[in-house]
């Protein structure tokens, strides 16, 4: 069975790839459903990198869901407009392993629009036999909470300042006074 999503997001895709790339993000978006923790030696990177990343699950923080391994590689496709972070991974023990297929993919692109924003969708395939429409629901319920997770902190990932020509006249950029000049101009002059 599959769970889909598709979203624009309210941000640029670079800024949204940086964001699905984050362990930080993953865990906020999951949270306070499902509370994540590395189980990796030295916790989680700042950046998911291709390879295996041991995890344990607890719903509302509290309710042991098992352990279950991340297996992540990236994709690019369609001259490069499309990035794709693949989940292949699979549940170890307890509830998440009761599901023997998992393959997850979220694909960033340019929102076809035209808008600058992000076309974001993601999609879950998963098997656990007999036990299969009860997994999908509750995913299906946890992926809806997701979505709206990450359409509320996506316009938070445009964090890069504006280079200093368009900051011209722009008070409150630090380093740029009102009538356009950088500290750095001011203090060699």
């Amino acid at each position: 069975m599959r769970v889909l999503l598709k979203l624009v997001l309210d941000c640029d895709p670079d800024a949204a790839w940086r964001a699905i790339r984050s362990p930080a993000v993953f865990r906020e978006v999951s949270s306070p459903l499902v509370e994540i923790e590395s189980l990796a030696a030295d916790g989680f990177p700042t950046v998911w990198e291709p390879g295996q990343h041991p995890v344990e699950m607890r719903g509302g923080g509290v309710i042991p869901m098992g352990k279950q391994i991340i297996r992540l590689n990236f994709e690019t496709r369609q001259h490069g407009d499309v990035r794709i972070v693949h989940d292949s991974g699979q549940g170890v023990t307890g509830a998440v392993s009761t599901i023997r297929l998992w393959d997850h993919q979220m694909a960033i692109a340019p929102d076809p629009a035209g808008t600058g924003k992000t076309l974001y969708r993601d999609q879950l395939k998963i098997g656990a036999g007999v036990l299969t429409p009860f997994a999908w629901y509750s995913l299906w319920a946890f992926w809806q909470w997701r979505g709206r997770k990450l359409q509320q902190l996506a316009p938070t990932w445009a964090y890069d300042l504006p280079k200093p020509d368009e900051a011209e006249g722009v008070e409150g950029v630090e380093g740029v006074a009102a009538d356009g000049t950088s500290d750095i101009e001011t203090a060699s002059a």
